[in-house]
């Protein structure tokens, strides 16, 4: 676990082992200990940001550069 910083000054973990590839670069899990016992969300390696979105459809996208992973769940009703 990589220890950060959010904007906030919150320290949160990042898990170098745990992630999920996006379109300009991975997204990694990030925990609020480091023993990673309390799951945070997600870290966006293109920008170094935590402020990542997740919709109902497993959607993930960083609302700071647009980084995105496509739905984990997709079905034509939902065009």
């Amino acid at each position: 676990m990589e220890a950060r910083s959010t904007d906030d000054g919150e320290t949160l973990y990042v898990s170098r082992t745990e992630g999920d590839r996006g379109s300009k670069g991975p997204f990694l899990v990030a925990y609020r200990s480091p023993e990673g016992t309390e799951r945070y969300g997600w870290f966006c390696t293109n920008c170094a940001s935590f402020d990542v979105a997740m919709d109902a459809m497993g959607r993930v996208q960083c609302n700071q550069c647009g980084n995105f992973r496509k739905p984990t769940e997709w079905d034509a009703a939902h065009e």
